[in-house]
């Protein structure tokens, strides 16, 4: 018989997240020979809502080329933890010889500087200490034009058991994932073994869409919402997670890495933690810290802002700021602060305006900010004990 017959397709009109904390960018180093039919020499970056516009660009599983192939897989990574995330592609020439990262900038630029983290992935490149300062200071100088952003970097891996301490202080905007899966049938195992492959396969992807996931307050090790979906965990050298010590694993998260652990008793794999590669006693030494300050920053510019080059009326017998405009501006700068607290991600706040600074002759004013972030429960202690009556 004649029909008409429908077919309920998936994934054209992925969800859209609150917000924009969620907004990320993947930046990719690989030959300009391998790049994508829906890229090129002179347009590298590209917006990625779904996996059917991943493949529509031309990076699809089963393409030739190793390099597209992992693309791809790590674009799927991303999109199956957080099906809403905003994502930006970039796709760079892999430099002969040293890198400078300085593409971080042009990906960040393109976006008009909403993306709130990057993850950098360079399969070629041995990992050493001075990419890591290379990196922070790109973020540094973002930070500075008012787009501030978390870097997240994957790179090749050969022996992770023999990586030495990178950590430094003031590397907050930097965190290394050198983990990777280890599922012998896995897509991401499969490629590591792949007798093309140009370096290590990671876990970049999945990293990402952690980070982009969560709440900017919470921690990516959360076990009950960010469960990795991994049942094998490795190395990014294809090492399993079971075959090592246990002081291999503590050492490697006292040297603030991101990999992959288990837990007893329960199945799957989660992030060890959400460490920066900041010294672990400094106030950003994790994502979150720096995700919150800088969310805090971002919203309290935005607010402030219009009042730029505005009157600053005084008392006329003290000289002092006028009662009227200290209270104006320090609820106009506590705006965003409010926010976040109703949103859970502070635990309070409180803005502050010496009313005695001289405008008339600075034509300055200071705020004093201080916020009360929301801890992260990563140590339990309990004590069981037999007792004779309560």
């Amino acid at each position: 018989m004649n029909s008409i017959k429908f077919f309920k397709g998936e994934g054209g009109v992925p969800k859209s997240l609150p917000g924009e904390d969620h907004k990320s960018g993947f930046l990719m180093y690989l030959p300009d020979s391998d790049l994508p039919l829906g890229f090129s020499s002179t347009d590298r970056i590209k917006g990625v809502s779904s996996m059917e516009t991943a493949e529509s660009l031309g990076i699809k599983g089963d393409a030739t080329s190793w390099y597209v192939r992992v693309l791809h897989y790590h674009i799927s990574e991303i999109l199956r933890i957080n099906p809403g995330v905003t994502l930006y592609v970039g796709l760079f020439l892999k430099p002969a010889s040293t890198y400078s990262f300085r593409e971080v900038k042009d990906l960040q630029n393109f976006a008009d500087g909403c993306l709130r983290q990057i993850a950098v992935y360079a399969p070629e490149k041995v990992l050493i200490a001075g990419d890591l300062s290379l990196l922070q200071g790109v973020a540094k100088e973002l930070e500075a034009e008012h787009s501030p952003v978390s870097l997240l970097y994957a790179c090749n891996v050969t022996n992770a058991t023999t990586l030495t301490n990178m950590s430094s202080a003031g590397m907050s905007n930097v965190s290394v994932v050198i983990s990777q899966d280890g599922d012998a049938d896995s897509v991401g195992c499969i490629l590591f073994k792949d007798a093309g492959k140009k370096g290590s396969v990671t876990t970049i992807g999945l990293a990402l869409g952690s980070v982009s996931l969560a709440s900017v307050h919470e921690s990516i090790a959360w076990i009950r919402k960010f469960p990795s979906g991994i049942f094998t965990p490795a190395l990014a050298d294809g090492t399993l997670m079971k075959n090592l010590d246990k002081a291999v694993i503590e050492s490697l998260d006292s040297k603030r890495f991101l990999f992959l652990i288990t837990q007893q008793g329960m199945g799957g794999s989660f992030w060890n933690d959400s460490h920066t590669m900041d010294l672990g006693t400094g106030d950003y030494a994790f994502i979150e810290n720096v995700r919150t300050i800088d969310k805090a920053i971002r919203g309290i510019r935005k607010y402030v802002l219009p009042e730029l080059s505005g009157p600053l009326y005084v008392d006329p017998t003290s000289g002092n700021l006028s009662p009227g405009v200290v209270t104006y501006l320090e609820q106009l700068a506590g705006r965003q602060l409010e926010d976040m607290e109703r949103a859970g991600e502070l635990s309070g706040y409180k803005v502050e305006i010496n009313p005695s600074q001289n405008v008339l002759a600075t034509s300055e004013v200071e705020f004093v900010v201080r916020k009360v972030g929301v801890g992260v429960m990563r140590k339990v202690k309990v004590k069981v004990g037999f007792t004779t009556k309560l």
